[in-house]
């Protein structure tokens, strides 16, 4: 997976389609970012660059549920191959 602007935005779609709210601020964050379940927000440090946040996000729906339907197609096909890339990371 290539850690470009591009993908980055793919990433923010796909949560965006799962309603999850992105912001990027600063604050004292131990791992880099904040998720706050029950109301769907991540809060990730604004000072990461383009592959810090990348890898956050890629950190974040590793720990989630996503029901497949709730994406369109496009979105669905990069989730896939987002599934693939965090498998062939963990058997690293």
């Amino acid at each position: 997976m290539k850690y470009t602007r591009h993908t980055l935005k793919k990433l923010e779609t796909l949560f965006s389609e799962i309603e999850y709210t992105i912001r990027y601020e600063k604050g004292n964050f131990n791992s880099g970012y904040c998720v706050v379940e029950d109301r769907k927000v991540a809060v990730i440090n604004k000072f990461y660059d383009t592959e810090g946040r990348m890898n956050v996000l890629l950190e974040i729906i590793a720990g989630l549920t996503i029901e497949e339907d709730q994406l369109e197609e496009s979105s669905l096909k990069f989730y896939k191959q987002v599934l693939k890339f965090l498998a062939r990371q963990e058997e690293e």
